[in-house]
């Protein structure tokens, strides 16, 4: 029976490999200090945060995130340990509000590893405060034992750590805070959340209030007030399949980019349902007992099988994720231990005479290997599986999440709806690289994108010219927009190109041939600044119509389809006052239908000092080639991004852009 704790409670466990689950209304930041038998704290290496995530028996998360696992290794800790402290800190550049007591109250639970829950605590009572111990782990007797604490600090980490009497505490909290803006820059975009009741069948969370990354548990969106264009905002909920603007986040889901100056806004698209989707339809037999199911295409919950695949996907994402976890975690696990064997025999001088320390030495190696090789076993069983399940999701996606070398593109059609999602590329781990998840990224846009044309730490020496990354990376440029402007009805998705320097031309030619463009790519300043001062007016335009309530006021003619602004070469070819204009339209654009792809290499810009911070942070960063710089919203492991390249030879997208432009011209899909 799971024991509900109060402040100051305690209450014994059984188990030494814990799970301790976070949830919060609002993104948090999650650190675990260690303390001696006094509870205090060393030094900063006794910290698990961030930017130092592990520790001997620790496993923080990476990032910030509404929904956190820590691992906890009792018997893997130094034996100078007494506690462990569970910290929350609200991030100081984070979406969310500036105090806890503005959010829902945060819940921590400690459960085994296979999800049996031994004590929870809802930390209640908060106010200003911006950071808090919720509880404590410590050893008494030789026994463990969990204690519900709820101490809040309104100065942050730097107070609560200070508090802890650690000498290097100022140092310390801003150095988790550059990891934590660091992993937001550079997070995937968070997927739909997973019921919290164990039950791992693919589904969203619209059947049961759930936490996960980057979204609350408060009340559903209420949109922008006032009325709002169809395009950009909000709408009643039609019935399913009407296509009718709905809330973006499930229910029981808060928008994590609510706006400082006023209510949340709504990044709605089409047949977004706040009711409970039905479950999948039965379409396989099920599996002889004691086998794994038999995967099939479609296989989460959703309104459509688009819906379903979507969410199947990001399913598979969630479960390649923590079973890497999971062996990761225990081959750390197999060292520590192998590590402090080693340790305690060679500290004893009467295990170095003759052969016993040799002997002890191999049984820790072997005992480490014999660790090693059975969490090994299971991650290829879980591998297996998911491989089986890629081989028939693959096949069964629509356009808008296939790759291009599938053959769902040769029977190509313009769409008469948005899809909820376009895939941006693949994602893979290490330890799983005959595996790719499909990156999906929800329509419309609710952040730029940034084509890094930069060196990364993943090219060879072929790449040594920097012409060949900058055209690579407007290739893939070229490549996204036209993706974008394939899965969108036609006339409503327009493309403008600013390549002040004529730089981009080649990569351009599918673009420009097609006719797919509102016009030709502008170039020199004259035409930086003609273009960004039209979108930005467009802008002003939507916003000013939203905030007075009158989205019917709008200029006669205005267009009303989303608009893409592809930057070639940045910054070259922009004025101080251009800069400042691309800024505007990065943080005020996507609420108003404008959104931004850059195509820049971040160190030409290094003459703009910290002024430009803001905006490559506020971009996801893609790279031309494949580069290791994305995080997952579940534990934060680094994956291995590659970009949706086009099959050498093949003349798919010339011909997907070639419909695209003839629906446009007829004004039919």
């Amino acid at each position: 029976m799971t024991a509900e704790l109060v402040r100051g409670q305690n209450h014994p466990l059984s188990r030494s490999r814990l799970e301790i689950r976070v949830s919060a209304g609002t993104p948090v930041v999650t650190v675990a200090a260690l303390g001696d038998e006094d509870g205090r704290i060393h030094g900063t290496e006794w910290v698990a945060h961030p930017g130092a995530p592990t520790r001997p028996g620790l496993e923080v998360s990476r990032q910030a995130a509404a929904d956190h696992r820590l691992a906890v290794d009792l018997d893997a800790l130094a034996d100078t340990v007494h506690r462990v402290g569970v910290l929350l800190a609200l991030p100081a550049d984070g979406p969310g509000p500036a105090r806890f007591g503005a959010v829902a109250a945060p819940f921590v639970a400690v459960t085994g590893l296979d999800g049996t829950e031994a004590a929870s605590y809802t930390i209640t009572g908060l106010e200003a405060e911006t950071a808090v111990i919720a509880l404590e782990l410590y050893r008494r007797q030789g026994a463990w034992k969990v204690r519900a604490v709820g101490q809040g600090y309104a100065g942050g980490l730097a107070e609560l750590f200070t508090d802890q009497a650690l000498p290097q505490a100022r140092q310390l909290a801003d150095s988790i805070e550059e990891a934590v803006t660091r992993s937001l820059a550079r997070s995937v975009q968070a997927p739909p959340p997973r019921p919290s009741d164990g039950d791992r069948s693919r589904r969203t969370a619209t059947a049961t209030p759930a936490h996960h990354p980057d979204q609350s548990t408060g009340t559903a969106p209420q949109g922008a007030p006032g009325p709002v264009p169809p395009a950009y905002g909000g709408g009643p909920a039609g019935p399913p399949g009407q296509g009718g603007p709905q809330p973006a986040y499930p229910a029981g889901a808060a928008d994590p980019s609510a706006a400082a100056t006023g209510g949340p806004i709504d990044y709605s698209h089409p047949r977004r349902q706040s009711a409970a989707p039905p479950p999948p339809p039965p379409t396989a037999p099920p599996a002889p007992p004691g086998q794994p199911a038999r995967p099939v295409a479609g296989d989460a919950t959703g309104w459509s099988m688009e819906e379903r695949l979507y969410n199947q996907v990001w399913g598979m994402f969630e479960d390649l994720a923590r079973t890497t976890a999971a062996y990761r975690s225990a081959v750390d696990f197999a060292e520590s231990r192998m590590d402090k064997e080693l340790e305690q025999t060679l500290s004893d001088p009467r295990g170095r005479i003759g052969g016993r320390a040799d002997a002890a030495r191999e049984a820790a190696r072997a005992r480490q290997a014999q660790l090693v090789d059975r969490a090994r076993e299971a991650l290829d069983r879980d591998l297996a599986q998911l491989v089986a399940e890629a081989e028939v999701v693959e096949p069964a996606l629509p356009p808008a999440y296939a790759r291009w070398d599938n053959p769902v593109w040769h029977a190509y059609r313009v769409p008469m709806e948005i899809p909820m999602a376009l895939r941006l590329g693949d994602l893979r781990l290490p330890e799983a690289d005959g595996i790719r998840i499909p990156m999906l990224l929800r329509l419309p846009l609710e952040r730029g994108l940034w084509i890094d044309s930069g060196r990364t730490d993943a090219l060879d020496e072929s790449f040594t010219d920097t012409h060949d990354m900058r055209r690579l990376a407007m290739e893939t440029a070229v490549t996204h927009a036209a993706r974008l402007l394939a899965v969108y009805p036609a006339g409503e998705f327009t493309v403008h190109v600013v390549d002040p320097a004529g730089s981009g031309a080649g990569s351009l030619l599918p673009l420009t041939h097609s006719g797919v463009l509102a016009a030709p790519p502008a170039q020199g300043a004259a035409g930086v600044a003609d273009v960004l001062g039209r979108l930005t007016q467009r802008v002003d335009l939507v916003q000013m119509a939203l905030r007075g309530g009158a989205a019917d006021a709008l200029p006669p003619g205005f267009d009303p389809s989303q608009q893409l602004l592809v930057v070639n070469d940045f910054p070259h070819g922009f004025d101080d006052r251009a800069v400042n204009q691309l800024r505007y339209l990065a943080d005020e654009g996507p609420s108003a239908g404008v959104h931004l792809m850059l195509v820049a290499d971040r160190e030409e810009s290094a003459g703009y000092g910290p002024l430009l911070d803001p905006l490559w942070r506020s971009l996801l960063r893609l790279t031309p080639v494949a580069d290791s710089h994305l995080a997952d919203p579940w534990v934060g492991h680094a994956w291995t991004y590659e970009p949706p390249l086009v099959p050498p030879g093949s003349q798919v997208l010339q011909q997907v852009l070639t419909r695209v432009a003839e629906a446009r011209r007829t004004g039919r899909s």
